[in-house]
């Protein structure tokens, strides 16, 4: 992977830190990977800005100039700017490099590593609790929220929709980190305990390319190999599920068949899991493209699925061959 140019937007200003009760907290580094979408990732910091307790760095990982607009030159405190080529698993793992307390060039030494979208809006106390949780609770290795209103599964959200939504919820009681054991992590929002992984030597999968897809579940179930993963019920917030910044239909409908096949093989996703995912979207590509949503590309979906069952036909199925799509 070749050396990102980095610009950091003000390294003068370090974000507010908040100390909870019980001793010193734990710091956490944010990151997000964008694409295309500069206006509502405008948002997305600034609605980072409002949480009670604050992250101590912003990774910010984009390809194109345009992903991030005029966000660097207008500066933007505590927040690191890192151009990098490559899909959403590269620069995961880029930020996981600069994030932790050996990294050479930032030394952020974050406890914590919150990876969350570029359209997805906190509540006020979603760090609090998430970090609070991670504090009592040393056995912990990853975390994920609870979402509120998932644009992903439907025409998406507004941000002024998602507002709304985050504004109408009573916060969480001080200090609530009641939680659940979880299956996997939620890649819109998800939070590691960072020591654990690079000590375990736990990264993204690249062969996972562009977009991911699953990339979210292999990650979290083999970290949960060495602690335990839970739904934090206080962690609250709204995925808008922006349709700007996306792939082709037809690609995603070969990573729904591809990425599952292949997580399977490698373990990381139970077979039983896998294909059901793989039949649940495929029959609803199959019987959606009579009467497609204007939001979804079904045809294109139920084109890249069949590519993918007649790849695995032949023996030669992989997460990479999207590449050779458009």
């Amino acid at each position: 992977m070749e050396e990102p140019t980095r610009v950091t937007a003000d390294s003068k200003a370090p974000p507010a830190r908040s100390t909870a009760p019980g001793g010193q907290r734990l710091r956490i580094a944010a990151g997000i990977a964008t694409s295309g979408r500069p206006a509502i990732l405008a948002e997305t910091l600034a609605d980072l800005e409002r949480q009670t307790v604050k992250p101590d760095q912003i990774f910010v990982l984009y390809s194109k100039e345009e992903d991030i607009g005029h966000l660097a030159q207008n500066g933007a405190p505590g927040v690191c700017f890192l151009q990098v080529s490559g899909g959403l698993c590269e620069k995961r793992n880029r930020i996981l490099e600069d994030a932790g307390p050996d990294a050479s060039r930032n030394r952020c030494g974050a406890d914590l590593i919150f990876f969350l979208d570029d359209d997805f809006l906190c509540h006020p106390d979603y760090l609090r609790v998430t970090e609070e949780a991670f504090r009592r609770d040393p056995g912990i290795v990853a975390a994920t929220g609870m979402v509120l209103a998932d644009g992903a599964v439907g025409p998406g959200l507004t941000m002024d929709e998602a507002k709304s939504v985050l504004r109408g919820v009573r916060g969480p009681e001080p200090w609530d980190a009641s939680q659940d054991a979880a299956f996997n992590t939620y890649g819109c929002n998800m939070t590691f305990r960072l020591q654990t992984v690079l000590e375990r030597d736990v990264r993204f999968d690249e062969d996972l390319p562009a977009y991911g897809w699953y990339e979210d579940i292999d990650f979290s179930r083999r970290l949960a190999r060495f602690g335990s993963m839970v739904r934090l019920r206080g962690a609250l917030g709204v995925h808008l599920g922006a349709k700007v910044g996306r792939v082709s239909g037809r690609r995603l409908g070969y990573s729904q068949v591809a990425n599952p096949l292949y997580l399977a093989r490698k373990g990381s996703y139970p077979w039983s899991n896998a294909l059901r995912s793989i039949a649940r979207n495929f029959f609803a590509n199959l019987v959606r493209s009579f009467a497609p949503e204007r939001y979804v590309d079904r045809r294109g979906r139920l084109r890249g699925n069949l590519l993918a069952f007649a790849d695995a036909a032949r023996r030669r199925v992989h997460p990479s061959r999207i590449h050779r799509m458009v």
